[in-house]
């Protein structure tokens, strides 16, 4: 019988493949083809959907256009979520076990590889049937629907070809991180500076420019905290609060001493952070939120029920004004937080119950994803002695390295979730910009970006280290 990966094998051949590059790459042209993919995404995040435009006040999505380097209404509805969610998908399969698959054999990593460009383009069908008959662009003739069912699918390609490009050596890094951390600093700049409006209070959009207005009528308590969630000098003052918090708590970590085996006398230390998980217990419960916040906006303007309908009155109730739909009951209401300090004012009881959930869930999350993705005492203790490390002190046996992790792993993961879970919510509250998840994804990424960079000059000006560095 076939292993489940095998399936794939015939569809593979029919999907666009990038070829990785038969010849060293230098470190000036891996930025270029980097840069025209950044270009390339930034683009398509500002061309409208032909048939819908820019979009309305209302968005079901709103919750998760950080995480998936989404725009409303462009070429970009989808974002990156396709490729994420299916990436995920085999993952956590291959993770528990549930699918066979070797990634020291290259023929397994490339059925794996494969497999996840066809579970993506699978994903970009489902999530755009499930826009277009969800009602979130209107009432739509067929042709205009077939129309935007292309376009997204389209989109959803050249963004799949576009990541491959550079993890395959083109470029530099993953094009996925790329895009979040663009999606992510455009809306910080947007909210610094957009000077568009003046909205219903006046001002401005951008935060610096409404606070320069007020100061200039001589009411500058107004411009220095706004209401409805705009953006003004308290999620200015925040967002910086929030990047120093993050970098701070990034860098705290556990050092344990090992040594080589087979090297006697060199030794080293195996680092446990604090951040064990880093921000996938945030990105999972963004991604939950957000689904149920679709899932159920979607029914309520499908069917349009009555406030005595029972089943709505629990999952969650909305409104219907002019501004777009917002949650006024049930589930729902507590799994979208009031942001802005005027909200967080108004409304102290939804904000802790968010709080508490939003938290909870990416406790639970950090525990899965550490037993999922082979990160758990035992997992590390094997890969320890299979790399010939050992600690110092104890007899190279994975029992009393196991013993050893799990003073350390088991805390780390759970405060380490609950950490990441309430710096995303407290800057959330004070109208971080770009949102809470959005700096903590920022701040990895970059992390991650320099470190490649710096290790992609030392591989161009030292040839010789390229061996070390496993090149």
């Amino acid at each position: 019988m076939p292993r489940f990966i095998e399936l794939f094998k015939p569809i593979i051949r029919f999907f666009p493949d990038i070829k990785k590059p038969e010849r060293k790459i230098s470190f000036n042209e891996k930025l270029l083809w980097t840069t025209l993919a950044l270009v390339l995404f930034l683009v398509m995040s500002e061309i409208p959907l032909l048939g819908v435009g820019q979009g309305g006040a209302d968005d079901p999505l709103g919750a998760m256009r950080v995480i998936f380097a989404s725009s409303r209404g462009t070429l970009m509805e989808l974002g990156i979520g396709p490729i994420v969610t299916a990436g995920l998908i085999l993952q956590i399969l291959k993770g528990s076990q549930m699918i066979n698959v070797d990634m020291s054999n290259p023929e397994d990593r490339s059925l794996f590889t494969g497999a996840s460009k066809i579970l993506a383009v699978g994903m970009t069908l489902f999530e755009a049937i499930a826009f277009i008959i969800g009602g979130a662009y209107g009432q739509l003739t067929v042709p205009n629907a077939l129309g935007i069912f292309l376009q997204l699918l389209a989109a959803g390609i050249i963004l799949m070809l576009l990541d491959e490009m550079l993890q395959k050596g083109w470029g530099i890094g993953s094009g996925i991180s790329l895009f979040i951390a663009a999606g992510v600093a455009q809306m910080i700049w947007w909210d610094l500076i957009a000077p568009v409006g003046p909205l219903e209070d006046g001002y401005y959009l951008g935060s610096i420019i409404a606070f320069v207005q007020s100061i200039q009528i001589g009411e500058p308590l107004t411009g220095f905290v706004r209401s409805g969630g705009l953006p003004d000098m308290v999620g200015l003052i925040m967002t910086g609060v929030v990047i120093l918090v993050v970098v701070y708590v990034s860098g705290i970590k556990v050092n344990i001493p090992v040594s080589y085996a087979r090297y006697r006398g060199f030794r080293g230390k195996f680092p446990i952070k604090f951040l064990y998980v880093s921000n996938i217990p945030v990105i999972f419960a963004a991604a939950l939120f957000g689904n149920i916040y679709f899932i159920s906006q979607m029914m309520w303007q499908r069917y349009n029920p009555t406030n005595s309908n029972f089943w709505f009155n629990i999952i969650g109730q909305f409104s219907t004004g002019e501004g777009g739909a917002e949650p006024i009951g049930g589930l729902i209401y507590f799994l979208s937080p009031p942001r802005g300090l005027i909200a967080l004012m108004e409304h102290p009881v939804k904000a802790l119950i968010y709080a508490a959930i939003f938290i909870i869930v990416c406790v639970f999350f950090a525990v899965t994803w550490v037993e999922v993705g082979g990160m758990d005492a035992k997992s590390v203790s094997k890969q320890l002695i299979d790399s010939g490390m050992q600690i110092e002190g104890f007899r190279r046996s994975s029992v009393p390295i196991q013993q050893l992790l799990k003073r350390y792993i088991p805390t780390v993961t759970i405060l380490g979730g609950a950490t990441v879970g309430a710096i995303a919510v407290f800057a959330d509250f004070l109208g971080a910009f770009g949102s809470g998840t959005g700096i903590l994804l920022t701040i990895g990424i970059l992390e991650q970006y320099y470190q490649l960079l710096v290790r992609e000059r030392v591989s161009e000006m030292f040839p010789a280290v390229r061996s070390f560095l496993g090149e």
